[in-house]
């Protein structure tokens, strides 16, 4: 579908501001429609500049009730009228009035009522919203649905003057409850003068047993929030008293409960408000699960860490207690290999989303390495590159994989005048590649990575093909290896 900008495009000279509005305008017309029980059709003159007369009108929105069926079954964004064809659309531009009141036309098989509503705009009329609907269905209305229509009219009324969309309201508004959820209208005192059904039913799961209309919404909504004892219910009543435009809960045991407190103002003067409620007791309820189950995963990563630290220290003691030198090296890449798996279960324990920054993870893998090498002094680091977050299934195998290639390069890749590590890393929306360069002697000739006897290789080889579906090279350069692996994401 064509954006609004681009249907506007050598039509009318909009200014970004006005776009701004129209885009508003657009964001909460879902409100206006279901309230009137109309389809709704944004129309911006066609002109050549600011000063021009209108030679007509293009629709760039249309909406379509939720409480009532459509008027057109087919899609009008993108049609023209010329001036003096649409009337009542030319008077509503021209003379900044709504026009109602009009007599119902033969549109197919339906009766249609058309209304015109200005959209005033920084002391002007920059478009023109039509309201259609069926004539038929609106002979005998109930009273829900006279309270519809009377507080969709105050709220035109308010597009005309230019004080509906509130300014600076899309935090409150998203999202926006809907209608049917439940709707109540206040009068100037804050008092409820109707209640919906819906409305009526989401509080009485809330525990109130009387009836709504003639209480004052934030006292009913106070004493049955104090039940919870929470410090901010104290704000509840002036919160919903309509005078200002609010976004409250209102929670019990019996459930949550989210109102959206909307002024209705006729020129300056404030002359009630409507509120709109949406029960969200099962939202809060899997919020407060996630949020328990995010911790005890952390929780488990941190237990982790410590259970891996205990078991690298017992056979750390135990290398101390062992003769052997081959069997004490043995140990002691077992250490190093346990501690890498530790570093990214820390990394997640600290972490509140799934997931590991695994730039922190390298830098510790880094330093622990160079702890443990006789020449660390001599040791120049070069870092290229960032790997970014990365899933812990990918994480923890990657670790181990740069754990053995770092501690390789520095213990064959030793240059008479010390080793120069570059760690490379580059990815992009599919793949990541690290890559661990030395200045050393290179690979011994005739060299087979696949059948390496080097149990470091051999782990790095089978994590990389096995847990990361990946690719693992090591070449010779001119001076030194570089050994890569590249994963996809």
């Amino acid at each position: 579908m064509p954006t609004l900008e681009k249907l506007l495009s050598k039509k009318n000279p909009i200014t970004v501001e006005q776009s701004h509005r129209l885009h508003e305008v657009i964001a909460d017309w879902q409100l206006l429609s279901d309230l009137s029980f109309a389809d709704l059709i944004l129309w911006v003159p066609i002109r050549k500049d600011a000063k021009s007369w209108p030679t007509g009108h293009i629709a760039v929105a249309h909406i379509r009730p939720t409480t009532a069926a459509t008027v057109f079954a087919h899609d009008v964004i993108g049609e023209e009228v010329a001036w003096g064809q649409r009337g009542r659309i030319d008077i509503a531009l021209s003379d900044g009035e709504i026009v109602r009141d009009s007599e119902p036309e033969q549109v197919g098989e339906l009766l249609i009522k058309e209304e015109t509503i200005p959209v005033f705009f920084q002391g002007q009329t920059i478009a023109v919203i039509s309201r259609h609907r069926n004539a038929d269905l609106m002979r005998s209305p109930s009273r829900l649905e006279l309270n519809y229509r009377e507080i969709a009219h105050s709220l035109y009324r308010m597009v005309a003057e230019g004080t509906f969309p509130y300014p600076d309201a899309i935090p409150l508004f998203d999202p926006l409850p809907r209608v049917g959820d439940g709707l109540i209208r206040l009068d100037t005192n804050g008092v409820i003068s109707y209640a919906s059904p819906n409305a009526r039913s989401a509080f009485s799961r809330l525990g109130w047993g009387n009836e709504l209309e003639s209480n004052s919404l934030g006292e009913v909504a106070e004493s049955l929030a104090k039940t919870r004892q929470d410090p901010h219910e104290e704000a509840m009543r002036s919160s919903l008293s309509g005078k200002t435009l609010q976004r409250v809960e209102c929670e019990n045991a019996g459930g949550t409960i989210d109102l959206l407190v909307m002024p209705i103002v006729h020129g300056t003067d404030r002359v009630g408000a409507i509120v709109l409620l949406h029960n969200v007791t099962e939202l809060r309820r899997r919020e407060r699960e996630l949020v328990t189950k995010n911790a005890t995963i952390r929780e488990i990563h941190h237990r982790v860490k410590n259970n891996l630290q205990t078991v690298s220290a017992l056979l750390r003691l135990q290398s101390r207690r062992i003769e052997d030198s081959s069997a004490r090296g043995a140990l002691e890449e077992a250490v190093r290999r346990i501690a890498s798996i530790a570093i990214v279960h820390e990394t997640l324990s600290n972490s509140s989303e799934e997931s590991v920054e695994f730039d922190d993870v390298l830098d510790r893998l880094l330093a622990n390495a160079l702890e443990l090498s006789p020449r660390m002094n001599e040791i120049a680091i070069q870092k290229q590159g960032l790997v970014g977050t990365l899933e812990p299934r990918l994480a923890t195998p990657l670790a181990l994989v740069v754990t053995e290639l770092i501690h390789n390069a520095l213990e064959h890749g030793l240059s008479t005048r010390g080793t120069q590590l570059r760690i490379i890393a580059t990815r992009d929306a599919q793949s990541c590649t690290i890559s661990i360069e030395d200045n050393g002697v290179g690979l011994p000739s005739g060299f087979e990575l696949n059948s390496s006897a080097n149990l470091g290789l051999q782990i790095v080889r089978t994590l990389t093909q096995n847990e990361l579906q990946g690719e693992l090279t090591m070449v010779s350069k001119d001076a030194g290896t570089s050994a890569s692996v590249n994963f996809p994401i």
